[in-house]
């Protein structure tokens, strides 16, 4: 398998992670080759891989750079507009990425030295890939995913989308228009979405080669799932933690404003991991409300240290209203800590009522006004935790290890190879495909 992961790093988080967690453990189940971009080899040689024997590095320094010194002038803001960020390297950067691909390895796939050219990563659809329409060409089947993205912001949720500096999210969908994409997905062969939104929003005529396997996974060197659980909920108070970027769309203003009843009476404390452009102003707001002693910022945090603190919680209060993937959210399940969440988009997908807490999605208010009333039944009934974190670990160690994930992915390269009957689609999300609306 030649596996093109441009962004995959195992020092980094978000999408470089999930880059090499991928297709690091693809490696144990089939004889590959990884293709990734320059910034990431000296972290490939301190994994221990080694340089044109496990990997090659591809370098497009001069044009990433650019484009990355381009969306830090025109995003407006720290950790802002994102839609535009990775626009941009989807058209400008990405594209030469798979050009000096095809140039160092378009001999060896013409002449069919690899079974499978599977792109790993980027994860967004709105990357299209030159690489597909090549290797159709030669015969060579070309798998695509996981692909994830794209979500719609919620109604009710404008402000914040303005916050955000999310201009471009409102003419996202022109994308599809594009005939490079048309022409990429005819070519795929498979194509792996990272979530059911994605799934659904492909083009009709390309269903039957599309499977579910979501992007995020966990290390088991990095969480121990055969650690003994604390008994959540078992003492007071309750703790809530809430981990990621302090950026509108993840909501932490929202989940002090509806546990602020319950940090007031001593029943809950919090602890807020990460750091973003609204920390003062959640600090203000706790000293406002007068629940400043019961909330503690961690500030940013290390990827690896924050178990650490996580695991101590009883529940990851989580109020993200737009999380494509939701990683963190598998990283509690992965701790026995129950996740509360909005019931929209990648996080939904993860949880059922049998290992965390839904709340409808609605406005801001309907949002803060279901976050209460789901902390005030935990608090009234701490005892329902206990089975949840129990359940949570059980569907990780089951489904979502990076080990797990690579055999389901082996699965769908036999079905490339073989062609014979449906696409494999992995439990537990294999008779859920698409929104019940698209069913």
């Amino acid at each position: 398998m030649l596996v093109i992961a441009e962004a995959a790093n195992p020092e980094w988080v978000s999408v470089p992670l999930v880059g090499w967690s991928l297709a690091n453990a693809l490696r144990n189940e089939c004889d590959v080759h990884i293709v990734t971009q320059v910034r990431n080899r000296e972290a490939f040689l301190r994994a221990g891989l080694v340089e044109g024997q496990d990997f090659t590095a591809i370098d497009t320094e001069s044009v990433a750079r650019v484009v990355y010194r381009m969306g830090e002038a025109l995003r407006m803001g720290q950790g802002k507009g994102w839609t535009l960020v990775t626009a941009l390297s989807s058209r400008l950067a990405y594209p030469v990425f798979e050009r000096k691909v095809w140039q160092q390895f378009g001999s060896a796939i013409r002449t069919g030295a690899y079974d499978i050219v599977h792109r790993v990563t980027p994860l967004t659809p709105t990357a299209n890939s030159s690489l597909a329409p090549k290797c159709h060409s030669v015969g060579v089947p070309f798998v695509m995913g996981p692909l994830n993205g794209g979500v719609p912001w919620p109604q009710g949720f404008d402000q914040e989308r303005r916050a955000e500096r999310e201009w471009l999210s409102y003419v996202r969908g022109a994308y599809k228009l594009s005939t490079a994409r048309r022409r990429m997905l005819e070519a795929a062969t498979a194509i792996i979405a990272g979530s059911r939104f994605t799934a659904s929003d492909m083009p009709k005529q390309h269903r039957d080669k599309i499977t579910l396997v979501p992007e995020n996974g966990i290390d088991p060197d990095r969480f121990d799932l055969s650690a003994t659980l604390p008994a959540r909920g078992a003492s007071r108070p309750l703790r809530g933690c809430f981990v990621g970027r302090l950026v509108p769309y993840k909501g932490p203003d929202m989940l002090i404003e509806a546990a602020a009843p319950f940090l007031l009476d001593g029943s809950l404390t919090l602890d807020i991991i990460g750091d973003g452009p609204m920390l003062a102003g959640l600090k203000a707001q706790a000293e406002d409300l007068g629940v400043a002693d019961t909330i503690t910022f961690h500030g940013w945090v290390a990827h690896e240290d924050v178990q650490s603190i996580l695991g101590r919680a009883d529940m990851l209060t989580f109020p993200s209203v737009r999380e494509f993937g939701g990683g963190v959210v598998l990283e509690a399940m992965a701790l026995g800590v129950v996740p509360v969440i909005c019931d929209y988009a990648g996080p939904a997908e993860l949880v059922d009522e049998t290992t965390g807490i839904k709340v409808a999605m609605g406005s801001r208010g309907d949002v803060v006004a279901g976050f209460r009333a789901a902390l005030a039944s935990v608090l009234a009934a701490p005892q329902q935790l206990a089975p949840m974190a129990q359940a949570a670990r059980t569907k990780v160690q089951t489904h979502y290890t990076w080990a797990a994930k690579a055999r389901q992915i082996k699965d769908i390269y036999h079905w490339v190879l073989n062609r014979e009957g449906a696409i494999p689609r992995p439990a537990p999300l294999e008779t859920a495909l698409w929104h019940p609306q698209e069913t």
